[in-house]
């Protein structure tokens, strides 16, 4: 059990270092003319298709249809997809627009709080101290990481406010509405055809063959295959699939690793200043994840369909 403990750690934390990536290398991609609509459906598409091709080659292909074949799994499918999904795409999005990336990520990581209050209410877990350690390491290591300890950086509308928390609300719903397909489909096949649908729905939007590549270079190639295959394939597949080992909390709270990662990448790659609140944020979070790892849950939390 502690291996596969261990193993979900790993596949949770390395998701979200890719997210983490991911998102620094999106910023590159804004600054050189893509448009978020465009990146945001052409990632799903793409990374879904993959996803359902490697569950085809490596695995069992059967669960690839099998999912549609019964109503409910293909409404639970349907729904995990737009309002889990492409919602923590969208919503996360629109709050960097209205305001900054700072708050918007602060506001996406209140997902577990958001998590260990539904559950403790459904009565599938109780709140312990566990919970309000990591809760308080995570909330304070994201602030103090995110604004160097200003407050200028919730200066922002409150349109922005408003989407940062839907963010936060649609992360928490898709960790949690994701459990009872895992109980019966591979993560490959739940994620891969959550992605596509999203992806589809978005292209109504802006379509993943309607861009200008006159503009495009090496760079812009490089940077999209980064954020196509390990932003968005990988690091929503394992932080899916690492829910068959840890629990909702576990997972999400471990989440906090995204803000970490993308600001450690734009420190060392584009050089931007760290500052000292920073670092202090940064040793929160590895504590929270330290802790995480050692204190492990004696029973791991169910959620009921």
């Amino acid at each position: 059990m502690k291996n596969k403990r261990m193993i979900g750690f790993i596949l949770v934390v390395s998701g979200c270092f890719f997210w983490g990536i991911g998102g620094t290398m999106s910023q590159q991609l804004f600054s050189q003319g893509i448009e978020v609509s465009w990146l945001v459906s052409t990632r799903l598409v793409i990374a879904g298709i993959l996803l359902l091709i490697t569950q085809a080659i490596f695995k069992d292909h059967h669960q690839i249809l099998e999912i549609w074949r019964q109503k409910y799994t293909a409404f639970r499918l349907v729904t995990f997809a737009i309002v889990g999904m492409l919602a923590v795409q969208y919503t996360y999005m629109a709050s960097i627009k209205e305001g900054n990336a700072a708050v918007a990520t602060l506001l996406q990581y209140l997902a577990p709080v958001m998590i260990i209050v539904w559950v403790t209410l459904r009565g599938q877990s109780k709140f312990t101290k566990k919970d309000a350690v990591t809760i308080v390491l995570a909330l304070c290591g994201s602030f103090f990481l995110l604004t160097n300890g200003s407050l200028s950086a919730f200066a922002v509308p409150l349109p922005a406010i408003i989407w940062g928390l839907l963010s936060g609300l649609s992360l928490a719903f898709y960790t949690l509405y994701a459990i009872p397909l895992l109980q019966r489909f591979d993560s490959l096949v739940v994620v891969g055809w959550g992605m596509l649908l999203a992806g589809v729905t978005m292209s109504f939007v802006q379509p993943p063959w309607d861009v200008d590549v006159s503009n495009w270079t090496g760079s812009t190639v490089f940077y999209l295959i980064i954020v196509i295959i390990f932003g968005t394939m990988l690091a929503f597949w394992f932080y899916i699939e690492s829910l068959q080992t840890l629990t909702a909390k576990e997972t999400s709270l471990l989440g906090n690793i995204e803000p970490l990662t993308a600001v450690l990448a734009t420190v060392l790659w584009l050089k931007e200043p760290f500052g000292s609140f920073q670092w202090f944020g940064t040793s929160l979070i590895l504590a929270m994840m330290i802790y995480i790892a050692l204190k492990a849950d004696q029973k791991q939390d169910v959620v009921s369909e």
